[in-house]
């Protein structure tokens, strides 16, 4: 048995113009970071808090370059979002109380990929009571905090943490 919970606040995402710019290149050209959730930016890549996300304090580390392609990113930004995100999980585990972290791509539509057109790396904090009944039973996830409030965390701890290229 599962249960519908509604997210009336996804459908400016889920209807979005498929044929518009990408997402991910919007906020590479723009500049309001507190709007866009963006955490940190420095020549090749910035950080995003994740719109929809998993748990609180779930992020984005995105090349500025455009590509679909994991194997065709100049290696040196590849070096950088790793570089990113060992900084990212330090993060969330000392500066935002992570007792552990998920790090993933989902390649392509068919890996999974939201925003197939733009390649990104998610760094998904994980706590011990993140999973519960409503979780596990409904198949439903509750978000129990306030976004803004995780959003200025992260940001408060982002100079701390993640250092310029």
């Amino acid at each position: 048995m599962s249960a519908t919970l509604y997210a009336p606040w996804r459908s400016a995402y889920l209807k979005r113009n498929i044929d518009a710019k990408c997402v991910f290149c919007d906020i590479v050209d723009r500049r309001d970071d507190k709007s866009l959730g963006v955490i940190w930016r420095d020549r090749d890549c910035f950080i995003v808090m994740n719109a929809y996300p998993y748990t609180p304090g779930h992020f984005m580390i995105i090349p500025h370059k455009h590509t679909d392609s994991l194997e065709s990113l100049d290696p040196q930004v590849w070096l950088r979002m790793s570089a990113l995100a060992q900084q990212g999980v330090e993060l969330l585990k000392d500066g935002f109380g992570a007792e552990g972290v998920n790090l993933g791509m989902n390649l392509g539509r068919a890996g999974g990929a939201g925003i197939a057109e733009h390649i990104h790396l998610h760094l998904v904090p994980r706590f011990g009571q993140d999973t519960n009944f409503i979780t596990s039973v409904a198949h439903t996830r509750v978000y129990s905090t306030d976004f803004d409030k995780v959003y200025e965390k992260i940001l408060s701890l982002a100079l701390e943490y993640f250092t310029a290229t």
